[in-house]
């Protein structure tokens, strides 16, 4: 008889002859989340299958490898296959990079398919995710700097402004038209808060799915705006004036049979006592998860900041929660899920899901209280009442989220070892050594601001 892999294998192989795959891109990402692949040729199928395709790990970006280690190979799950629908006659499989026949714990997506095979084992349960992800729409003038593609997006509250919104239905109703071939379930797209920014919102599911997802769809704006002559971005804050780039994430736990774990129709925002539990780890952790989810250098400059001129602020400054609350950290809008809204577009999606279970599942394991509900406006809220709540502040640097990161040993345990010691300390080096490098740079602001001041 056939194992599953073996039939997962032949059922690729006639998906992709029915929809003509010419070119199959072997695809996986580095700390950052930035995807890296080569074009593997349909004629090379069973070569790719039977032992991955070959990366130099070091070339490819922080995997933890120098050059002198052996090389990545990148094993495809047959289960990620995507054709583009923009390219026809290709198709990205996402994959788990192995380094020596093992899967090599310094990737991504290896951590997130761990954690997640070990909530299946050891409980029976199944984390689902939907994530929610901003980009912002740019052009290059002829001197290189930046502008906004639309020369009329200039509205003073942008978002769901409709005229926006038609002025670049070319490229909205492309995204869309592609998501729902892929299958996707795309339910709404619009003009965000930004000048420039915009949103395109598909179903939820497993969350190692929705990662799969969520870099894919990324790739998938880069390269349609690329081809209209724009420049897509997720940075979370590519403008000091204008609103950031969010990746908000929505969890919820499911049992293997479908159950859904976090719905209670008796409770005031429709939690079970189990999801409440979830939702205390997601406080407890939540200024340490910060270095995850929020991890660059720009990352700092789109949390806790006043409103910009475009329309308001929607980056949490606080560890809070609250029911549809979007001045809150983590926002229940009904019952049965939960909102991260402090994640970033520069967010490794695998690591960020790992890393906000890791935090749920601590609060389950400990049983914690979430607190009281925050139903205030925080963002209007005086600092000193906010202390006096006992509500935390998030970190308000890089450096300062690595800080916290290194000493939560819950986060640590669940982003597992590696050859060279615990993922957590390799992460931290690189984004230390990010944040130095930020730092020793001068700003045009010192120099406008110090030049002659003494």
């Amino acid at each position: 008889m056939d194992s599953a892999d073996d039939r997962a294998r032949s059922d690729l192989r006639e998906r992709a002859e029915a929809d003509g795959i010419e070119f199959f891109l072997a695809m996986f990402v580095d700390l950052h989340g930035k995807p890296c692949a080569k074009a593997i040729p349909s004629s090379s199928f069973d070569l790719l299958m039977d032992g991955g395709a070959g990366f130099a790990g070091y070339a490819a970006g922080d995997l933890g490898q120098s050059p002198a280690d052996p090389d990545v190979l990148v094993v495809p799950d047959p289960a990620s296959y995507t054709p583009l629908p923009w390219k026809p006659g290709v198709a990205v499989l996402h994959c788990d990079p192995h380094v020596e026949g093992k899967p090599w714990p310094y990737a991504p997506r290896v951590i997130l398919r761990r954690q997640l095979a070990e909530l299946a084992d050891k409980r029976g349960w199944v984390l689902k995710t939907g994530t929610e992800l901003e980009y912002s729409l740019l052009r290059r003038r002829e001197d290189g700097t930046l502008e906004v593609a639309d020369p009329l997006d200039t509205a003073a509250k942008p978002c769901y402004e409709v005229k926006g919104l038609t002025r670049m239905w070319d490229h909205l109703s492309t995204v869309s038209r592609n998501l729902n071939t892929l299958g996707w379930g795309n339910y709404a797209n619009d003009h965000e808060d930004g000048t420039g920014q915009f949103e395109n919102n598909w179903q939820y599911s497993d969350a190692l799915t929705t990662a799969d997802r969520t870099i894919f769809f990324r790739y998938m704006i880069h390269m349609l705006a690329h081809d209209a002559g724009m420049v897509a971005t997720f940075m979370p804050k590519p403008f000091t004036s204008v609103t950031g780039n969010g990746l908000h994430i929505h969890q919820s736990l499911w049992g293997q049979d479908g159950t859904p774990l976090f719905d209670d129709d008796a409770d005031a925002l429709g939690l079970s006592p189990l999801a409440r539990h979830y939702l205390g780890g997601l406080i407890e952790h939540g200024r340490a998860v910060a270095g995850i989810i929020c991890p660059t250098v720009n990352s700092y400059k789109r949390i806790g900041v006043g409103a910009p001129t475009s329309g308001s602020t929607w980056a949490p400054a606080y560890v809070a929660y609250g029911g549809n609350n979007r001045s809150v950290m983590l926002r229940v809008p009904e019952g049965g899920r939960i909102e991260h809204r402090g994640v970033d577009g520069s967010a490794n999606p695998y690591l960020a899901a790992t890393a906000l279970l890791a935090a749920g599942l601590d609060g389950i394991d400990r049983e914690l209280d979430p607190g009281a509900c925050t139903d205030d406006n925080l963002f209007a809220l005086h600092s000193d009442e906010v202390r006096a709540r006992g509500i935390k502040h998030l970190p308000k640097t890089l450096d300062r989220a690595v800080e916290e990161l290194v000493a939560d040993d819950v986060l640590r345990a669940a982003l597992g070892k590696t050859p060279g010691g615990d993922f957590i300390d390799y992460f931290a080096a690189v984004k230390q050594q990010e944040f130095d490098e930020y730092h020793a740079s001068v700003s045009d602001w010192e120099v406008r601001r110090y030049l002659t001041q003494a």
